[in-house]
């Protein structure tokens, strides 16, 4: 028998053009899924900025706005206190959010702005040559670090969910892997929670997507989640770092 996946709603009839083995497309169809659950579609719009995220547009079937490098959060605090009718999303990378984003991401949340941010750690920069990035491991090698992310000159990874549950103000952050079908199924979960709070207009949410980059890493894709769960799952525990309706703080 013959099974035949359609797409949802929020998602084009456009064939996703990410590299083979990458997990873009899996966040991409977890979002969508949540936004047609929740009947959405004709009241959100997602910013994207620099990155592969930047492709989001083709992608997601509602209005999308493009922000500069690491600016989609302030994008979408213009779009959102314009249109607070509208529900609105960023879908961002770790060299964008975590790097040059820094301020945006971390501002925002500290004033719990009414948006939800999906942010895909793959540890690298994937668009623009495998650099290393914020989020890169130690010792791990990229373009700009060929013997490896040296901590004592460079500094450590940023955990970003661990850094935002510092602050007093967002609503909801949690982190997902994509890395095997139990983790998406999890992380499916987590995805639409964020989508409900946004819909109910109860403030900031965050879901961060533990991802791969096989090109980059020079991995096959199935080598690159091995690789990724026995390094990036150690270092970036996945669970929920702030639920404020279930009375976690």
């Amino acid at each position: 028998m013959e099974i035949i996946a359609t797409r949802p709603e929020s998602l084009t009839q456009t064939p996703f053009t990410y590299c083979p083995g990458c997990l873009h497309g899996v966040a991409h169809r977890l979002i969508a899924e949540a936004i047609d659950e929740h009947g959405l579609i004709n009241k959100m719009a997602g910013v994207a900025p620099v990155g592969c995220s930047v492709f989001a547009y083709k992608f997601f079937n509602m209005d999308m706005a493009e922000a500069a490098h690491g600016r989609a959060p302030a994008v979408a605090t213009g779009i959102k206190r314009a249109r607070p009718d509208m529900h609105v999303f960023t879908y961002q990378g770790d060299g964008d959010l975590a790097a040059i984003g820094t301020a945006e991401i971390v501002h925002a949340a500290n004033r719990g702005e009414h948006i939800s941010v999906f942010f895909v750690n793959n540890a690298i920069y994937g668009m623009t040559g495998g650099q290393m990035a914020p989020t890169t491991l130690p010792d791990m090698k990229t373009t700009t670090s060929p013997y490896g992310r040296n901590t004592d000159d460079i500094g450590f990874p940023i955990r970003v969910c661990e850094l935002l549950a510092t602050l007093i103000a967002p609503y909801y952050i949690e982190r997902v892997s994509l890395l095997s079908p139990a983790d998406i199924l999890k992380a499916k979960k987590a995805v639409n929670k964020a989508i409900q709070y946004n819909k109910e207009g109860r403030g900031f949410t965050f879901v961060e997507f533990i991802s791969t980059c096989p090109t980059n890493w020079g991995m096959d894709p199935i080598k690159s989640r091995d690789w990724a769960k026995e390094n990036m799952l150690p270092f970036f525990k996945t669970g929920c770092y702030r639920d404020k309706g279930k009375g976690v703080e």
